[in-house]
Order: structure tokens, then C-alpha cells, then sequence
């Protein structure tokens, strides 16, 4: 019997999804953060919740270490390790403001938290022990994504920080971001050749970390998530972006509630899927890029609220190469 394109996940938040992140070639398993307070893991196979872990309020974001241990930040400040096979939790440490982004560096064995102190952390896995504290004064961490010895950091105030994870004292570069408004999400190129960044108004840049200007020449930025009603453009922000890691493109959610796949190089929207439930709120690829997990949820963003909001909900979607793969 064919398998539907399509699954929508039971057992889904109550709350905002803040972040949904796949198992390292476990395809199968699925890491759901929320602010309902909860660390969900589901096996999107058989479409069953395995484990739930509970914090003392709102999860931020999630990641995986391996296969059996993962790692959550909240606006409690704790950022918090759970050993799935052994079903145990510990606090890793805190932040002295919400904890907005966790990441895994395999390179380095060691875990990043970007937080609303303006400080990026790192941390030793084995030792469970903070390494080093990064300040910087150019705003709150909104996302961060991490590829080899590469770190890039997007805050409040439009910076875009570059660090080398083996030499954190100080970042290799500042730039300002080039979209004009609020950065929502930032993540690396699978290639390594830079990074893609969205905002809330409707944009995405495509940059480059080689500072060679005829490589700087191929940078750009462009408008999506957009629509028109009654001659008005409506502008929706761009929350989410997730790569393909085979094919290098990618894709981006936004809160009009479209899910849409990029061929960066080519400057190409590859498809759309169908409308979602609600906005976008976080995207996953599975590593072999052959499923996407697709987070809806209302985040306060209509001028006239329905009532009462709908429940987020949880698709896993699996991708074929036509949607996918570049033209």
C-alpha cells in the first residue's frame, strides 16, 4: 500500500511549538520543543509519542546530541540534558535571561546556547561544565546555526556575528544584517559557503562567509510569504528555514501559513505545499532529507484574533525529488 505524502503527528502541544528537530540519522524519531512547557520525542513511523520531559515554563528550542541525549533551553533560563534511553534529566546550567536557541557542535563535541543576556554559552559535553561565556553587546540572541567551526549568531539589534568555534574570545566578523527588519531565523548552508537569514517582513537573504567580493557579488535577498487582497499587499514574516542537506535548497515557513522550497543558487522557488492549519512555526529536514516535520501554530500575529486560536498541529511531510531537488 502507498504511503500518504503526508502524516499529521497525535499527541501534539497545547501551546506554541517553538522548534522541531529530527534524531542525527534516526529518521524516524522526532524532537518537538513547545511552550506548553514540554520536550516531546515522537516516533513519526508509527506515529506515537514516546517520552515527554517538562521544564517549569516555556521551551524555546531543543537539539540533539545523538541518537539517546538531548538538550533544551527555556525562558526559566535552565538549559536542561535528557538521557532518552535512561529516562533522566539534568540542568546543564542557566542563562541570566530566557534561553532562545540550542545548538550541537559534533566537530567540537560541545553545546551552544544563545540567550536573551546578549551571551552566547559553551559548553563541555563530557564534562557537563560551562567552557566559556561570550558577551557581545549587539543584542539579544533570536537564532544561531552552527556547520564545522562555524557559529553564526543573529540578534535583536540587525547583527549578524560570525564565530570560530575553536577560538571563541572574540567573533572573526560583524555584519549588519541586510534585511531591514527583525531577524526571525538564520541557518548555514550544508556546503558551508554561508547562510541563509528571514525576517518578519516577507524577505530572505541568501549570504556568503568568503569576504572575496566577486564571491560577495553573488549575495541577495528576496520577497516571499506575500499576498494580495483587495489591491493590498498583505506581508507575512518568514519564521522558519530548514535545509536540504543532500541537495543544498531549502525551505522557509512563514506565518501565512505556506511552506515553500528554494533553490538558492538559482535564485528558484522549486514548489508550495498546500495551505497549513495556521503559521508556520518551525521546519526539519530529516538528515537524508527525505521528510520534512512542518510545525503550524497561531502566534498572535492577526490584527483580529480568531477565537478561540486553533491547537498547533504537527505534519511530517515525506519530500520527493521533484519538490526538492534543483532544476
Amino acid at each position: 500500500m502507498a504511503r500518504k505524502p503526508e502524516t499529521q503527528l497525535q499527541n501534539t502541544p497545547v501551546d506554541v511549538i517553538s522548534a522541531v528537530k529530527f534524531s542525527p540519522k534516526m529518521n524516524k524519531f522526532l524532537l518537538v520543543s513547545s511552550w506548553d512547557t514540554t520536550v516531546r520525542l515522537y516516533d513519526v513511523a508509527s506515529n506515537t509519542l514516546r517520552q515527554k520531559f517538562i521544564h517549569s515554563s516555556p521551551v524555546l528550542d531543543c537539539a540533539f546530541l545523538n541518537s539517546t541525549k538531548t538538550i533544551s533551553g527555556s525562558l526559566d533560563n535552565v538549559v536542561k540534558l535528557y538521557d532518552l534511553n535512561a529516562n533522566v534529566e539534568s540542568t546543564l546550567g542557566s542563562h541570566n535571561a530566557g534561553v532562545k536557541c540550542v545548538e550541537y557542535s559534533a566537530k567540537l563535541n560541545a553545546i551552544l546556547t544563545g540567550s536573551w543576556d546578549r551571551t552566547v554559552k559553551l559548553w563541555d559535553v563530557r564534562e557537563k561544565d560551562c567552557v566559556g561565556t561570550y558577551e557581545q553587546s549587539n543584542g539579544k540572541v533570536y537564532s544561531m546555526s552552527s556547520i564545522d567551526e562555524k557559529l553564526v549568531v543573529a540578534t535583536s539589534e540587525r547583527k549578524v556575528l560570525i564565530w570560530d568555534l575553536r577560538k571563541m574570545d572574540s567573533y572573526i566578523e560583524r555584519r549588519e544584517s541586510s534585511l531591514k527588519y527583525q531577524t526571525r531565523a538564520v541557518r548555514c548552508f550544508p556546503n558551508k559557503e554561508g547562510y541563509v537569514m528571514s525576517s518578519i517582513e516577507g524577505r530572505v537573504a541568501v549570504e556568503y562567509f568568503d569576504p572575496n567580493p566577486e564571491v560577495q557579488k553573488k549575495k541577495f535577498a528576496f520577497k516571499c510569504h506575500r499576498a494580495k487582497e483587495n489591491d493590498i499587499e498583505l506581508i507575512y514574516p518568514v519564521n522558519a528555514i530548514s535545509f536540504h542537506s543532500v541537495y543544498n535548497t531549502f525551505a522557509t515557513g512563514g506565518s501565512d501559513g505556506y511552506v515553500n522550497i528554494w533553490d538558492g543558487f538559482n535564485k528558484k522557488r522549486l514548489c508550495q505545499f498546500h495551505l497549513y492549519d495556521s503559521s508556520i512555526s518551525s521546519l526539519c529536514f530529516s538528515d537524508d532529507g527525505s521528510t520534512l516535520a512542518i510545525a503550524c501554530s497561531y502566534m498572535d500575529e492577526a490584527e483580529n484574533a480568531p477565537q478561540p486560536p486553533p491547537q498547533p498541529t504537527l505534519y511530517v511531510r515525506y519530500v520527493n525529488e521533484q519538490e526538492t531537488r534543483p532544476k
